[in-house]
């Protein structure tokens, strides 16, 4: 698992697109402060919640699940409860993803080993918005 600064800033800038599961379009949670910061950073941003299916948010259409996404997703960065990370990591090592992303306070051992068994890069307990900024 990756933990060095620069090898978190070295995946980051190795992809351009994202998914985003558990997108918000309040603008006072964390998911959509991180989307609007990855957005301004150049990134191609989807964001993911059957909530909000079929809306906006940032301007950007919003998606029920991963494989409702047409076109290729480099990252799935995860703001959900570790119980659905299993079933998002097993879906976007389907969806061949090069990273997968667990946001800070979220810890899978089981999935991180199934994300790396499928040479998926796996990093967990991070915030990307946070490793760009410093």
């Amino acid at each position: 698992m990756i933990k060095s600064r620069d090898k978190l800033k070295s995946v980051l800038k190795n992809i351009n697109s994202i998914a985003l599961i558990g997108a918000s379009a309040n603008s006072d949670r964390d998911s959509f402060k991180v989307m609007e910061y990855l957005i301004s950073s150049g990134y191609t941003v989807f964001p993911v919640n059957p909530n909000f299916q079929n809306k906006k948010i940032l301007g950007r259409k919003c998606f029920s699940s991963l494989h409702d996404i047409k076109e290729k997703i480099d990252m799935v960065d995860i703001f959900r409860d570790k119980k659905f990370v299993m079933d998002i990591t097993i879906n976007a090592v389907k969806l061949g993803v090069k990273v997968i992303w667990t946001q800070e306070g979220i810890i899978d051992e089981r999935s991180a080993k199934i994300a790396e068994n499928a040479g998926i890069i796996f990093v967990m307990d991070e915030c990307p918005m946070k490793v760009l900024k410093n």
